[in-house]
């Protein structure tokens, strides 16, 4: 029987960060995995989880039609010479031209919508063009994921996805022993501490954080703000490094570059703040709540999953720094002990609702049925031949 699986994906960093259970549960398994992306510095650690590596060459955030017809091209070579018992989607790409060449081979397909990103913040031609691609390429799919309730209902309404195969997962889950509570600082000891944590995306919300830091200052000088992530100056969506050594310059935050293992930085503040525009299920948020610590993130699709406003962390209107300040002021006015059962809370939410356990549980399910489904029609062949 063929257990041959494969998943692709922009980037290698992206597996190994946010699909490395799954690798590890599905190897564990006895599926025979191989991983399609680009390369990054992350591809050499791929085999340590037991899986294959395919070079990918991808235009991520491009949207030229050859390129991505030659992107196409690649998939079906790939895919036909592996012929996988099923072919899992990440990010816009994979499961758009990879489900597209899967279905031609009559390969099952397992998306993962997670997050729509700016493509659909931004309504514009591009925005129509991609929701036509996500409806052909997505027509066939064995199961198609998504991190939200909001995205499900927003694919269903268009037509994107069919409502028999569209399921919600708890973002990409949060490996619980992994990220485990660390002490808040004691009162006094040093300035509050806000960190946000993402890649340095306009639709992050950094520059609402950055304002938003500027009107807390006037009113509570010793806090700090700080910036943990990767600038991505290949997005068109990105905001340049001299953009944010400015803020530097001027005392408004501290970048902090970017980092393989985030968890030194979110045991060193006191809250983590996002305040994206939208979101599938924001990996930050899970980590900084698997911490215990407090969080403050928009009122948003993705991060209104993970806050109980008021319960470990507050909500926040999009695009609005001033609301963001007074939420940023609110909570360092708190007392330490508020700020204990804010984190105590959002760890209990994490191991109910979010432990990458039942991400897993779901995957292996969906996969277990193909494989079933494949099974009896390799069981029927020889009553259809024997009728002949």
């Amino acid at each position: 029987m063929n257990r041959k699986i494969v998943i692709s994906v922009n980037t290698a960093w992206n597996v190994c960060n946010f699909r490395a259970g799954l690798v590890r549960a599905l190897v564990g398994r006895g599926y025979d995995v191989m991983v399609m992306a680009r390369s990054d510095d992350h591809a050499s650690r791929l085999a340590e989880l037991g899986c294959r590596f395919k070079l990918l060459s991808m235009d991520a955030n491009g949207s030229n039609p050859s390129r991505d017809l030659a992107l196409l091209v690649k998939y079906r070579r790939v895919l036909q010479s592996v012929r996988p018992l099923a072919y899992l989607g990440y990010t816009i790409k994979p499961n758009v031209y990879g489900s597209i060449a899967a279905n031609g081979l009559s390969i099952p397909v397992v998306n993962n919508i997670a997050g729509l990103g700016a493509t659909f913040i931004n309504r514009s031609l591009l925005t129509c063009v991609v929701k036509r691609l996500y409806r052909y390429s997505l027509r066939y799919s064995s199961r198609v994921f998504f991190q939200n309730a909001d995205d499900r209902k927003l694919f269903l309404e268009a037509g994107l996805a069919r409502e028999q195969v569209a399921d919600v997962l708890p973002g990409s889950g949060i490996d619980l022993r992994h990220f485990v509570p660390a002490p808040l600082a004691p009162d006094g000891q040093r300035g509050f501490r806000f960190l946000l944590v993402g890649r340095m995306l306009k639709d992050k919300g950094v520059e609402e954080y950055a304002a938003a830091a500027d009107l807390v200052r006037r009113h509570l000088p010793g806090v700090r703000f700080q910036l943990l992530g990767a600038v991505d100056s290949a997005n068109p969506n990105a905001l340049s490094l001299d953009r944010i050594r400015a803020w530097e310059q001027r005392g408004t935050l501290e970048y902090l570059d970017r980092t393989d293992d985030v968890r030194p930085y979110v045991a060193q503040a006191d809250c983590i703040v996002l305040p994206s525009y939208r979101e599938g299920v924001p990996h930050s948020l899970l980590e900084a709540a698997a911490m215990a610590r407090p969080i403050i993130a928009t009122d948003v699709a993705g991060c209104r999953d993970v806050v109980d406003d008021g319960e470990n962390g507050f909500l926040c209107e999009a695009r609005n720094p001033l609301d963001l300040a007074q939420k940023m002021i609110r909570m360092a006015g708190l007392s330490r002990e508020r700020r204990l059962r804010m984190g105590e809370h959002g760890r209990s939410k994490m191991a109910a609702q979010f432990d990458e356990n039942i991400v897993i549980a779901k995957y292996l399910a969906a996969i277990e049925q193909i494989e079933s489904t494949q099974r009896n029609l390799v069981q029927r062949r020889p009553a259809y031949a024997s009728g002949m």
